[in-house]
């Protein structure tokens, strides 16, 4: 079967994994789903991340029983893109959330395509 928005797919996934309380949850691998999955982990928002054949697999964190990700968006959707500059990077919840973009050098979070001075397309939010 195939999915239109394979980013809003993974992130559907995440998110009914934790409200079901999931260990684990696997979805179809692409380099982007990936790379932010790494991009995840590296914030501390997942414990871990494999590549299982054509699946991506991702442990899920908790703390005291309830989930690291309380809330998940996707921003740019297939029927309309959102392009941000540099400077137009959003802050989510205040500082206590990311966004991860779309660059010319790879996918990364706000923080660092902030520090490295580039826009690119806001692919989601995660709080």
């Amino acid at each position: 079967m195939s999915v239109t928005d394979p980013i809003a797919d993974m992130l559907a996934r995440i998110r009914n994994a934790y409200h079901a309380l999931h260990k684990k949850v696997a979805m179809p691998h692409s380099k982007m789903k990936e790379s932010m999955a790494g991009i995840l982990k590296d914030q501390g928002y997942i414990e871990e991340f494999a590549v299982d054949g054509r699946d991506l697999v991702i442990t899920l964190k908790y703390a005291k029983g309830r989930p690291l990700i309380a809330g998940l968006k996707r921003v740019s959707k297939p029927g309309r893109r959102i392009y941000v500059g540099a400077h137009d990077i959003p802050r989510v919840q205040n500082g206590l959330g990311i966004c991860i973009l779309s660059t010319s050098r790879g996918i990364m979070d706000g923080l660092a395509a902030r520090s490295a001075n580039v826009g690119g397309e806001l692919l989601c939010e995660v709080w």
